[in-house]
């Protein structure tokens, strides 16, 4: 007789098993799912021991005919799909038609369903075959009770009740925030744990996340060609340790793609410290055939046909919405759409601090679907006026500009500068109230910007010295400069060796002319001896332009005149991203007069 011999169905079925149902939130994950595509629109859950003991779903979706009932715990038997052309274009949550016999093959699972066209209710058990009659108004009750009594091993490496829960109250919060139309309930144990009345969007999203997500969320709303991208980006202000508050959603499908998570990486990488984790809730649409879900029974991985456009698009979509300052009119009152869609809305309005009022840069081109580049012309708009004393010129920004975003009123939305606080901090009057400035990183984030523009256009401007600045420098220092001239003539630098252990600079950017050059070429030189040279410019380019724009940022504890304040708060005006500097870290905050008055207790 042969070796080879075909498996029993039962042990298909667990072997498939060990792939969809890891713990009791996967079997939650897959009912859910059923609940929805059968168009429920409230869905209860209960919950015994962490769902080791019970997961019960009661939902009024369409039901299910007493004749289709066996079908329904047959593997690979689905009303999703019919055809290979069905499973190329999956507009559904489940298709694969194994869930629920893989669920029944390591559980006791009793499936009762009132179709609209039947006068009963009728009921299946995991363990029979026989459809019997039941009490149920409409819709689907399913029970999966004693998950893996039939396989103790696998019941060995679930984790404790407490875990086991939190993992289900997770799965829960995924498919709340895809579908806010939908009223979820969930209890554990008998007591009341979340319910979720059908919402729209924004309400969903704060029951969810939290109310202290929503200060620092920025809406998204994107397209370019089939492709949609909707949602919130948080500012780094929001930054987590972990990624607890990442919600990424293809076709209203949680999803955990490398690529997506990839391109949102990079669209934060030039305002978050590395250690931070961005949080936010996006929504990619797109043309089903253009994704594809069936990589995993899990299907939580997905696989893009044109990946390359795809990252292109969602990473340039973050990074516009991100580094283009918030509007004045994001202060409005938040507005509720009179219906609640399966999606976000295309329009957000949350009631957070004035922003910056910046026009966005005109020139754009789009790669395959995405915009490959900005082109920034904020450096048109500076105009210069005479400065108050030629020896308090603060490096790297004009004096007396008075173009800028203004608010209603017409006045600068960052008003004008009223005095210096110790040195580090400019106070300025507003229309709203009182605004503090860092002052350093605010003009570390608009050397960044200048020095980014300018070496995207080719090498920056550099200004020769009339006096080289002669640099003790080690012997490591020497060999870097040498090695490394190429680089540094890229950055702007002109340095050659003057002897054997000293360096003449001759030439710096021109942008960074005034700051500390010593302080400057030694931290350069420091960064370039860690990396090849074929790759700084090009791989670490941001880093190197963040070094050289902190050290020629204007120092704190540096005496500025007024006009030397006001010009900075007018180019913080006309600079992406000048909410956040370099490292995250905010660079304004307002205080507004209601909130001066309430710490003077005025109108008490």
């Amino acid at each position: 007789m042969g070796i080879i011999k075909p498996l029993p169905d039962l042990l298909i079925s667990q072997i498939a098993a060990g792939e969809v149902v890891e713990r009791p939130a996967s079997v939650l994950k897959e009912l859910l799912e059923n609940s929805l595509d059968a168009g429920a629109t409230k869905i209860d859950v209960q919950l015994e021991e962490g769902g080791v003991r019970l997961i019960r779903i009661a939902d009024d979706g369409a039901g299910i005919g007493p004749e289709d009932l066996p079908l329904a715990l047959a593997r690979h038997a689905t009303s999703k799909i019919a055809s290979l052309d069905d499973l190329e274009r999956v507009a559904s949550y489940g298709f694969r038609g194994e869930a629920l016999a893989s669920i029944a093959s390591v559980a006791r699972v009793t499936l009762t369903s009132k179709h609209a066209s039947q006068a009963h209710a009728w009921r299946l058990r995991s363990d029979g075959t026989t459809v019997e009659p039941a009490a149920l108004a409409a819709g689907t009750v399913i029970e999966v009770a004693d998950l893996y009594f039939n396989t103790p091993a696998r019941r060995k490496f679930l984790k404790t009740e407490a875990t086991e829960f939190a993992h289900c109250d997770e799965v829960l919060r995924r498919m709340a925030l895809a579908r806010p139309d939908v009223t979820f309930t969930l209890s554990h144990n008998g007591s009341a744990k979340r319910r979720l009345a059908s919402a729209d969007f924004a309400r969903r999203a704060r029951e969810i996340i939290g109310e202290e997500f929503f200060p620092h969320a920025r809406p998204l709303d994107a397209g370019a060609g089939p492709l949609r991208l909707s949602g919130l980006a948080a500012l780094p202000a929001y930054s987590r340790a972990g990624r607890d508050e990442q919600y990424f959603f293809v076709n209203g499908r949680f999803v955990r793609d490398k690529l997506l998570t990839h391109a949102a990486r990079q669209a934060w990488a030039d305002i978050l410290h590395g250690a931070r984790h961005p949080a936010y809730v996006l929504f990619l649409e797109l043309d089903p055939a253009g994704v594809d879900v069936n990589v995993h029974p899990a299907k939580t991985e997905v696989r893009f046909r044109d990946a390359r456009g795809i990252h292109q698009f969602v990473f340039h979509a973050l990074q516009r919405t991100l580094a283009t300052p918030l509007s004045s009119a994001a202060s409005a009152v938040e507005e509720t759409p009179a219906a609640a869609p399966a999606y976000p809305p295309s329009a957000f309005s949350y009631a957070r601090q004035s922003g910056l009022g910046v026009e966005e840069p005109a020139a754009r081109a789009y790669l395959e679907f995405a915009r490959a580049a900005f082109a920034d012309a904020a450096d048109s708009a500076d105009a210069v006026s005479p400065a108050p004393s030629a020896g308090d010129t603060a490096p790297g920004f004009a004096r007396g500009i008075t173009s800028g975003a203004t608010n209603d009123g017409g006045a600068p939305l960052l008003g004008y500068a009223v005095a210096q606080l110790h040195g580090v901090y400019i106070l300025a009057q507003n229309a709203g109230g009182l605004v503090l400035v860092d002052m350093h990183a605010a003009h570390e984030r608009i050397l960044y910007e200048k020095l980014k523009t300018s070496l995207d256009a080719g090498p920056p401007a550099t200004q020769a010295l009339l006096v080289p600045l002669l640099l003790a420098a080690s012997e490591a220092e020497m060999a870097t400069a040498s090695e490394q001239a190429e680089a540094l003539a890229q950055l702007g630098f002109a340095i050659a060796a003057a002897g054997p252990r000293e360096l003449a600079v001759r030439g710096l950017p021109a942008l960074l002319a005034g700051g500390n050059a010593v302080e400057l070429v030694r931290s350069l030189l420091r960064d370039l001896a860690e990396h090849p040279a074929s790759r700084v410019v090009e791989t670490r380019r941001n880093e190197l332009l963040a070094t050289m724009a902190c050290h020629g940022a204007v120092r704190a504890h540096r005496q500025l005149a007024l006009p030397e304040m006001n010009a900075l708060l007018r180019q913080m005006e006309e600079t992406e991203r000048a909410d956040q500097c370099n490292h995250g870290r905010p660079t304004w905050v307002q205080l507004s007069m209601t909130e001066l008055d309430r710490l003077f207790m005025r109108g008490r």
